[in-house]
């Protein structure tokens, strides 16, 4: 392809992208394929000479979009929402343009440089404790690729402090325990199982009526482990669970920990972004104790995925973790303590200009935009929450405070999973099954960028009619 080619092109391809998000609505918001459909659609081998690029596009059209799961659709209301934008997505392409290596501030200072900006902007623009601001004496941030990366990082940090870098007699990981509950992300526990934490060494705690963490049992757990000659290392305290959007209570935990030298991460990757509006910013309570905290701009914000902010208030536990350093990376300026080298803030060495797209959606979308969106999303979301409750037919099974509500069928669980189905079916919306202590529920997430209380309206109605 020649320069030529490539802006023509490109031009396109921004005039296609503008017309899919621009008419997503009159889209089908799950993919209509069964298993196989789309490779059976495609060559099954590789061509050997150039195809034109319209010929790329044509197949685009013809085999991946109906293969296309629609993310960014108004009527998404499962999992969580996965939002972009468009300064976000002309962030990605500049920095796909520029191809930069930013593993370390000499091979691209101002991918470095932006990042470390972009995390105190974040740690402003969020009310989050001044020990996480890249000028602080022992903390600051880095963006990760998803909170699982965040996680495991979280994870790796706090065996090295347990362990004094060492897996020698005084430093024996298998003497690890971590703490979490059932309500925590799947991520919590792989990590764990990466870091080398056997399942057995994997307390999960009970919690109570509303999803939130025990903290009497956190502390009888812990001084049970400690009699046992065991060493409590890791904490995992949830701000807005994936099932019900529900808060741990850091504020409690937190001294728990701090009274036996546990690591402390708080998990805030969806509802975390809340706190850009100050009236929500109680969604932070308790995080001044926190070693660790992620929340994900990728979800609530309109930042493309992959785009996950995380702080750490123990810079010398990560870097001790992490930070390899063999000749070929050496720098003076790095040497020096003069710059930040973000390969040893991650597991892999490489790592792409994220930096742009969060400052390029920032800048363009401003702050107050960003706040316009949750502020909606919330009032939509309590909206929904009163109409269910004048439904009898229906309970809510869990706090919404937020843009999540769990709802489930009175006549039990066959009932609930039924209209799951024909919802999905319907096209009304698309919704997500979990199961809270046992049952089975119905999730409603207010969260697509362009969901109005007009599409959850509608939704309801259906599911209403469907039931």
């Amino acid at each position: 392809m020649t320069p030529d080619e490539f802006r023509r092109h490109g031009h396109e391809m921004i005039d296609w992208i503008a017309d899919y998000l621009g008419d997503i609505d009159e889209r089908p918001i799950q993919a209509r394929v069964d298993p196989g459909d789309v490779r059976a659609a495609l060559p099954e081998h590789p061509p050997t000479a150039p195809e034109p690029f319209d010929a790329v596009m044509a197949d685009v059209d013809r085999v991946i979009l109906p293969g296309i799961t629609n993310w960014q659709h108004p009527r998404w209301f499962a999992y969580f929402p996965a939002n972009n934008s468009f300064p976000s997505i002309l962030g990605e392409l500049m920095s796909a343009g520029l191809g930069v290596q930013g593993m370390s501030w000499v091979t691209s200072p101002a991918c470095t440089e932006l990042e470390t900006l972009m995390l105190d902007w974040m740690q402003e623009m969020l009310g989050l404790p001044e020990h996480f601001r890249s000028t602080s004496e022992a903390g600051g941030g880095v963006l990760q690729g998803s909170a699982s990366e965040a996680t495991l990082v979280a994870i790796l940090s706090a065996r090295y402090r347990a362990t004094r870098g060492s897996v020698n007699s005084d430093g024996d990981t298998s003497k690890l325990v971590a703490y979490t509950t059932s309500q925590s992300h799947s991520s919590i526990e792989k990590g764990l199982r990466i870091a080398g934490i056997g399942t057995e060494h994997i307390r999960v705690l009970p919690h109570d009526q509303n999803f939130a963490m025990q903290t009497d049992a956190l502390a009888d757990a812990i001084r049970a482990d400690l009699v046992d000659g065991l060493i409590p290392f890791f904490v995992n305290s949830n701000h807005g669970t994936t099932s019900s959007l529900a808060f741990d209570p850091t504020a409690e935990i937190g001294p728990i920990c701090r009274e036996h030298g546990v690591w402390l991460h708080v998990d805030g990757a969806m509802a975390g972004i809340a706190a850009l509006a100050p009236e929500f910013r109680w969604v932070n309570d308790g995080i001044e104790f926190a070693d660790s905290y992620a929340t994900n701009p990728h979800k609530w914000m309109g930042v493309n995925f992959d785009c996950t902010t995380y702080w750490t208030a123990d810079r010398s536990s990560l870097l001790g973790a992490l930070s390899i350093l063999p000749e070929y990376l050496r720098s003076a300026a790095a040497e020096a303590g003069a710059v930040i080298d973000y390969r040893d803030w991650q597991v892999p060495l490489g790592r792409r200009f994220r930096a742009l797209k969060l400052w390029f959606t920032i800048r363009t979308e401003g702050i107050e935009e960003f706040r316009r969106m949750i502020r909606g999303h919330v009032a939509t979301a309590q909206q929904l929450a009163g109409w269910i409750a004048d439904d009898d037919r229906f309970e809510i099974v869990a706090p919404h405070a937020l843009n999540l509500v769990c709802l489930a069928v009175r006549d039990g669980d066959a009932a609930t999973d039924a209209l799951i189905d024909a919802g999905n079916a319907s096209d009304a919306g698309h919704f997500t099954r979990t199961v809270l202590d046992g049952r089975s529920v119905l999730r409603i997430s207010v969260g697509a960028s362009t969901t109005s209380t007009d599409h959850v309206r509608t939704a309801w109605e259906t599911l209403r009619s469907l039931a």
